[in-house]
């Protein structure tokens, strides 16, 4: 039996993506950011939560959410995924079914209007989950959700409705873990590797620390063997190398996909295109 693993689009053994939320003013800077070193992520939104349009806040006030059109000049051709956040970010687990299964519909409804595409991705509003919530959310036609656990690893999530960061950009360790995810890997023994950041733009403010972002973002751009991806992107990929079809004896593997798929197997990659079937070497 061949031993085969995951490769990410154009065999690259690593992915990174980035996840945002509550749609504040400080993400149009994160952005620049995100864009100007190549990155990609998610925006996590509460359709129900804009500011009233011109809204002025305080002096000093740090937590600013964008009015709609405002978030819809910033996200609709940024380049980045836009993902829910619930609709007037409740904490799922404190209400019944009926009601969290609104605040899903609500906002998936409220921005597939907004940004015209359908959004399947989601942030759980302050991390809190369940078994329950996770099923509501699958049953909601959502395909990934993220909690705020931080492993401190790079594995490919094994649950994608209470799906793990890496770490939030103010973990002590982000630039050591940058350091351990940017080591070349040895397929010999490794695993594909997923980088996953999360936080909230306005906290660089708050904590006057911008550079952690843009020295992380310099640190980890550019990478012949990175791929730079959204959320749905990698979930997306990752459930389509799974309904790959192999031969009893591992020698032939089948694509089913839309979409071309690349493994590793003893030592070589390959490329299975949409609908083909290829024999392994």
């Amino acid at each position: 039996m061949r031993e085969m693993s995951l490769l990410f689009p154009g065999g690259l053994s690593k992915a990174l993506t980035l996840s945002y939320d509550d749609g504040v003013e400080q993400d149009i800077r994160l952005i620049d950011i995100m864009n100007k070193y190549g990155l990609k992520g998610t925006f996590n939104l509460s359709g129900g939560l804009f500011a009233p349009e011109g809204t002025v806040y305080p002096e000093g006030q740090i937590h600013r959410r964008m009015s709609k059109s405002a978030a819809y000049d910033l996200y609709a051709n940024c380049g980045q995924e836009v993902a829910l956040h619930a609709y007037t970010h409740p904490d799922l687990t404190l209400l019944s079914a009926g009601t969290a299964a609104y605040q899903i519909v609500k906002d998936r409804e409220a921005l597939e209007d907004m940004f015209g595409r359908i959004v399947r991705g989601m942030a759980y509003p302050y991390g809190t989950n369940s078994d329950g919530t996770a099923e509501l959310l699958k049953n909601c036609g959502v395909a990934y959700c993220r909690t705020v656990e931080a492993t401190c690893r790079f594995d490919i999530p094994s649950n994608w409705l209470r799906m793990p960061s890496t770490c939030h950009h103010d973990h002590p360790r982000l630039m050591e873990l940058a350091d351990e995810f940017l080591a070349k890997p040895n397929f010999s023994w490794s695993r594909p590797k997923l980088f996953y950041l999360w936080g909230h733009s306005y906290e660089f403010e708050a904590n006057n620390n911008w550079h952690v972002i843009e020295e992380f973002a310099a640190k980890v751009s550019g990478k012949e063997d990175i791929w730079y991806a959204t959320n749905i992107e990698i979930c997306d990929y990752v459930n389509a190398w799974k309904r790959m079809i192999t031969s009893a004896d591992g020698t032939r593997v089948f694509n089913p996909n839309s979409c071309p798929i690349w493994l590793w197997a003893d030592g070589k990659t390959y490329q299975v295109d949409p609908g083909c079937q290829i024999t392994l070497d």
